[in-house]
């Protein structure tokens, strides 16, 4: 059995230890740390990566379940940072402290990819399980809903 996973595209062979949180294998195998230790306990969202395309926690989830896998961090949603929420982000000066952000934004880019046109009560639901302590949620909450009609301009 292939014990390898796909991150932003590229093949790593999972040799580690099978129970190591996919965070520490990001940050301190692989050197990749865009993606944030927040509370370890799966409930901030400050760890949210996208495992086949759905934000997961990558505090809480072992590296060794993961063989075959593809695992999208923030670090892959853009080579360039012109995606659409974070060229959003920018626009509506939405970090403050930022340490949060790049969990932020990679739950919103799964959400919107499962709902593509949200009203602001399905943007709040949404986004409620990732915590920012520096309470930017409106502006959150705008640059989703503007990143969503952005990527509707896209589509049409």
């Amino acid at each position: 059995m292939d014990k390898s996973i796909i991150i932003n595209g590229e093949k790593y062979p999972i040799d580690v230890e099978s129970d190591m949180p996919l965070l520490w294998f990001l940050r301190d195998h692989l050197e990749k740390t865009g993606t944030k230790f927040g509370c370890g306990a799966g409930l901030c969202g400050a760890c949210t990566v996208h495992i086949d395309g759905v934000a997961t926690r990558a505090c809480i989830t072992p590296v060794g379940t993961l063989a075959g896998r593809a695992i999208t961090t923030i670090e892959g949603l853009s080579e360039n940072g012109d995606h659409p929420l974070q060229k959003a982000w920018v626009a509506n000066n939405v970090p403050q402290c930022g340490y949060c952000q790049a969990g932020q934004i990679m739950n919103a880019a799964s959400f919107l990819k499962q709902n593509p046109n949200p009203s602001a009560d399905d943007i709040d639901n949404a986004m409620q399980g990732n915590i920012c302590r520096c309470g930017t949620y409106q502006r959150i909450k705008k640059a989703v809903a503007e990143a969503a009609d952005e990527l509707a301009k896209e589509v049409s």
